[in-house]
């Protein structure tokens, strides 16, 4: 199992605890939640059942194939043939009755896959659940039950935060993240997909470290070839993966989906405000579910921007899946099958890859912390651009203002050589310096930090810059 160590281990001290456990594990679609619990707990996992997608039934028919797949998950684990269930109350007694039969003082794990699509209109599923975890299931000290869903928002209000009868219950939450991009390194070479590193990171930027999505890339293509087989090719395999990342897992996927539209239209994002105005909608719980749902999956960031009030917090689309598939892919015809292959080089697609590399290292910032030895220091990264009445405009690609009073005011390049820094752009970079000094106390210093590919060709005019971090140094564990 690739990346999933720390995760795991958890997983396992919780496992050899000598009391109830009630764990809920969430994360975005994808990145490979049902894996890891597969993964860490193969052979020990007592009754497993998964819920039936609401897509896939009418609503009035959903709550019986739903009791019915769970009865016959029974059947199949073992269990003695019984009325079937009329409700989840009914449901949830055949399985302590099961689980009592078949007890024997071991642990028994209960791992309950997409569990949101379990509680459907009127279902009274949560009812039921909460009887079955605070009646019996968190007296039996042997007992741990995992619970698992993509609908974040659903396992955010109803398990995690629920203020009802299971407030507090929850014993642990983990959530799930894309990998890094050494765990993407990791998974390609065990197997065998050759790329280099700086392909690699073009792969993060198109599908981000989704191990579903990396696991459809075929070591005989290239990374161009592989880029037009997922979503260019005829019966390309993520053509249509947007449409189905939201509506798999939000109740309203058109509000998710609008909000996300709207946060691709500018790299900096916008606040509460300005998107309430953009989507025309009420300032109501609506939108905080939808934007946290999108926060926990790894889809957003709420951060404040350098010389901003933390009333102005912004939202911010991060995901490259995302931004990728709404530059490239959304509201295009598959006419060109061959598209990256023959655009690879163009200036669009260049125009992209800068913008991008912006964005994986704002996914990074850990492993940019640590290359410049400031992980243990409190400190915060955003970007920064003068508002538009200011006289001079000014852009600066990623501010990290540290607790030492250092500021790292970090230019972002993605270049297929060395960085050569010129006459010109040596002093664009005093003029960036002398105007953001401006904004900063006499206490704090400027480092002109360089983020690149491979590195800075040392000449008269290099030394602008105290720290140069390479791709290198973003392949490490944070």
């Amino acid at each position: 199992m690739i990346g999933r160590a720390k995760e795991a281990k958890e997983l396992n001290r919780l496992y050899d605890q000598h009391s109830a456990e009630l764990v809920a594990i969430y994360g975005r679609r994808r990145v490979g939640k049902t894996y890891l619990v597969d993964e860490t707990f193969e052979g020990r996992i007592t009754f497993r059942h998964a819920g039936l997608s609401p897509a896939e039934e009418s609503p009035q028919g959903l709550l019986r194939a739903q009791l019915t797949h769970f009865y016959n998950s029974l059947i199949l684990h073992g269990m003695q043939p019984d009325k079937k269930p009329q409700d989840w109350l009914e449901a949830f007694l055949l399985l302590e009755k099961y689980l009592q039969n078949i007890d024997d003082g071991s642990r028994q794990l209960i791992f309950l896959d997409e569990l949101p699509w379990l509680d459907s209109p009127r279902s009274g599923f949560m009812t039921a659940f909460e009887g079955f975890w605070n009646t019996w299931a968190c007296h039996r000290k042997n007992l741990m039950v995992i619970v698992c869903g993509s609908a974040n928002s659903w396992v955010l209000d109803k398990l995690i935060n629920n203020h009802g009868g299971l407030y507090g219950r929850v014993t642990f939450e983990l959530k799930l993240s894309p990998f890094s991009l050494q765990e993407c390194e990791e998974y390609f070479q065990a197997n065998q997909i050759k790329l280099s590193r700086y392909d690699i990171a073009q792969s993060y930027m198109i599908v981000g470290g989704i191990p579903y999505y990396l696991g459809y890339f075929d070591p005989a293509l290239s990374l161009a070839q592989n880029v037009d087989a997922l979503f260019f090719a005829r019966n390309a395999k993520l053509h249509d993966e947007f449409k189905r990342l939201f509506d798999s897992v939000f109740s309203n996927p058109d509000t998710a989906k609008a909000i996300v539209r709207i946060l691709y239209s500018k790299n900096a994002g916008f606040t509460r405000k300005e998107l309430i105005e953009k989507l025309q909608l009420s300032d109501g719980g609506s939108l905080s579910r939808n934007l946290n749902a999108l926060i926990a999956s790894d889809f957003v960031i709420k951060y404040v921007p350098f010389g901003f009030s933390k009333r102005e917090e912004h939202y911010k689309l991060i995901d490259p899946f995302c931004l990728f598939y709404l530059r490239f892919v959304d509201g295009t015809s598959r006419a060109n099958t061959r598209y990256w292959q023959q655009n690879g080089t163009s200036q669009t697609v260049s125009t992209w890859r800068g913008y991008a590399f912006e964005n994986l290292c704002f996914n990074h910032v850990e492993q940019i912390k640590k290359a410049l030895g400031i992980s243990g220091v409190i400190s915060s990264s955003s970007a920064w651009s003068k508002r538009p009445d200011d006289i001079e405009g000014i852009q600066i690609d990623m501010l990290i203002e540290r607790n030492d009073n250092v500021v790292n005011m970090c230019e972002i390049k993605y270049w297929s050589s060395n960085f050569v820094v010129d006459k010109s752009y040596y002093r664009t970079l005093l003029q960036r310096q002398s105007l953001l000094a401006q904004h900063l106390s006499p206490k704090q210093t400027i480092h002109s930090t360089l983020i690149t590919s491979f590195g800075l060709t040392h000449n008269e005019y290099s030394g602008a810059f105290t720290n140069v971090i390479t791709l290198d140094d973003l392949f490490v564990s944070a």
